[in-house]
């Protein structure tokens, strides 16, 4: 079986208006002539014409999907959003919540981007593919059962979740999160549930600022399901796997996944605008590999990874090629043209064994 790869043009024309990087324009704030939010269209967009040039796109199987139903998006959110958000985005777009503008069809094209996220994971719990990617925009990491936030417009995981769970397809789903931002819409649509497991590495305080705290462990039903692991900046490659490791990994084994599901952000790397972790595209193949690894020792090999963040435009296509080769087990290569000085640019030995001090703390806090 190959890897399946999920894309769609029209989810390259998301756009948003009124922002210079992340400062509202207006007063004392210029627009930006190129401008616009971080989140625009280019890096996802050259991540799919490197696979083209590259030829590894001939070696997944490639396709689009349908859109989320309004039935798929009313098991995330109130209706009372969706026909805001509908009504806004027929009459030329706006911005209902925090730094989540969007313009004529945005209602669409979010949904769109859903269901591309529905189409990957049915087509594993199914059996059609060994793994898949969905390259999904608008993101939808930090996208709130009531409201947008963060560039992202509708919950494009949970929606994908709550599918496969209504159509039987399977009962336990881990999320694995390693964004730089903290996946904050994610586990506050599943902070009282049992048979989801949130997890998320991230940049400690980066954004949302008042979410994605270690002792935030779930209510009810869902205490010890949710698992934030706050990092300081500048950790890097070495400190992220050992993560990993020690922390990721033996919460999904305890949990015992049906599927693992990874919010895949590209942000962590080194030359992100908005992060400062200091990953390479090696970071993202080996952390890949370590999913596919604890997916087939625990759930069949089913895994699926969804696009959410990153905004380097020149380094994200690199990110991603290297996590879909190591996902296809493809021996076409893109390799990364910094590597070098990017293996230099990573914290001394004593740094990262400071940061393993904190890998301590948190594995005595959570095991």
């Amino acid at each position: 079986m190959t890897t399946a790869f999920f894309w769609d043009e029209k989810c390259f024309w998301h756009t948003g208006g009124n922002y210079a990087a992340r400062f509202p324009t207006g007063g004392l704030v210029q627009p930006m002539v190129a401008g616009g939010l971080p989140e625009t269209p280019e890096s996802k967009r050259r991540l799919k014409n490197l696979l083209d040039v590259t030829g590894l796109i001939g070696e997944l199987n490639a396709r689009s999907a349908p859109a989320a139903t309004e039935a798929d998006l009313a098991r995330v959110h109130p209706q009372s959003y969706l026909s805001t958000f509908k009504e806004m985005s027929d009459n030329g777009g706006g911005e209902i919540g925090l730094r989540a503008p969007f313009a004529q069809d945005g209602y669409e094209i979010a949904a769109l981007s859903a269901g591309l996220a529905k189409g990957a994971l049915q087509a594993v719990l199914t059996g059609e593919c060994a793994n898949a990617y969905s390259l999904s925009r608008p993101p939808g990491h930090h996208c709130l059962p009531d409201s947008p936030n963060g560039f992202c417009l509708l919950a494009n995981i949970p929606i994908a979740i709550e599918a496969a769970l209504a159509d039987g397809l399977c009962k336990r789903v881990a999320v694995v999160d390693w964004d730089v931002h903290h996946g904050n819409g994610t586990e506050a649509i599943f902070y009282d549930r049992d048979d989801v497991l949130t997890i998320s590495l991230h940049q400690d305080r980066n954004y949302p600022l008042d979410t994605g705290a270690s002792a935030d462990r779930g209510e009810g039903a869902g205490v010890g399901f949710n698992m934030n692991i706050p990092l300081p900046a500048g950790v890097g490659h070495a400190t992220y796997l050992e993560a990993m490791q020690r922390l990721v990994i033996p919460a999904l084994i305890a949990f015992k996944p049906d599927v693992i599901i990874v919010a895949c952000g590209y942000d962590p790397a080194i030359d992100d605008p908005l992060g400062r972790m200091l990953c390479t595209a090696d970071t993202f193949r080996q952390m890949t590999a370590q999913m596919m690894d604890a997916a087939a020792a625990l759930c069949d090999g089913r895994l699926v990874l969804v696009h959410e963040g990153g905004y380097s435009e020149s380094y994200v296509p690199f990110c991603g090629h290297a996590v879909l080769e190591q996902m296809s087990g493809n021996t076409i290569t893109a390799p990364d043209p910094l590597a070098d000085a990017y293996v230099t640019r990573q914290p001394s030995p004593r740094l990262t064994a400071f940061f393993s001090q904190i890998i301590d703390d948190l594995e005595a806090e959570f095991f």
